[in-house]
């Protein structure tokens, strides 16, 4: 396996970052997940223009996003593979021990994994913990996640694949690493980016595609929906079939069905749209 390292392939086995990297002391860093099929990655230019607002929210150097595309060029041809799970993460780099930066620059990684396509239907759990629509890291996709990991052990724990967060007024906001849409009455819903969710281009794509609705709502939607689904660069658009103790019938219903075909269609025909 080779990966991408401050600049060309190595060997996965001997690359090395270093110990006192800022994305490894503090998590600084942002990172990008694209899905690559038979060697092409879906919808890199929305994955880099968010990576590149996600180092601007942190005040992190611009990514020469030329260099990121090189790289995963790079390391799609080194490891032909039929699905796989395209990591780029772009970090402050060499730093002191504590919050300031040093000025060693960034580091970038970009490697890559192989995968299997989703289940059509998943089971999800709601948890306590919020998400805080007005933090400084709202949006951004940050290497940052120690809170999503504690929140997916939970979901697996209770035999679920994602964990739903609300927001700190009790909004229904996202997943650890997916978007959320619900049906009601034949309408598809999802929470705006100002419930404090981040953009998710796999989101985005859906909106456009399907006509879907921003919508404030609230958590308990989920006890009332006649329809729930995921969105993800992985997941693609995936029906749930079970909310905490709530088991939704049919899945996936009329609506959630016609919403994966068209996403399976429309990305089909297009790998950057």
């Amino acid at each position: 396996m080779k990966i991408w390292l401050d600049g060309g392939l190595q060997d996965i086995d001997s690359a090395r970052v270093s110990v006192l990297d800022h994305g490894l002391t503090v998590g600084d860093g942002v990172f990008e997940t694209a899905k690559a099929v038979d060697g092409r990655a879906f919808a890199l230019t929305r994955h880099l223009d968010r990576l590149a607002r996600s180092a601007r929210g942190l005040g992190l150097p611009e990514p020469d996003l030329d260099e990121v595309r090189r790289a995963c060029a790079a390391v799609l041809d080194a490891n032909p593979m039929a699905l796989g799970r395209l990591r780029i993460t772009y970090t402050g780099g060499l730093s002191p021990l504590g919050s300031d930066r040093g000025d060693h620059g960034p580091t970038l990684v970009v490697a890559l994994g192989a995968t299997k396509r989703r289940a059509d239907s998943t089971a999800v759990i709601t948890v306590p913990w919020t998400r805080n629509e007005r933090g400084a890291l709202t949006g951004l996709k940050t290497t940052s996640y120690a809170e999503n990991v504690v929140a997916l052990a939970r979901a697996h724990e209770q035999g679920a694949t994602e964990a739903l967060f609300a927001n700190t007024v009790g909004q229904l906001c996202e997943g650890t690493g997916s978007n959320v849409f619900v049906v009601l009455d034949g309408e598809i819903h999802t929470p705006p980016v100002a419930s404090g969710c981040l953009a998710g281009i796999t989101r985005a794509l859906v909106v456009e595609w399907t006509g879907a609705r921003e919508t404030d709502l609230p958590l308990d939607v989920l006890e009332r929906a006649d329809e729930v689904f995921l969105t993800s660069s992985l997941r693609d658009v995936q029906a749930v079939h079970r909310v905490d103790a709530r088991e939704l019938g049919g899945t996936p219903g009329p609506v959630t069905a016609k919403a994966m075909r068209v996403f399976d269609e429309r990305s089909g025909n297009d790998l950057d749209p």
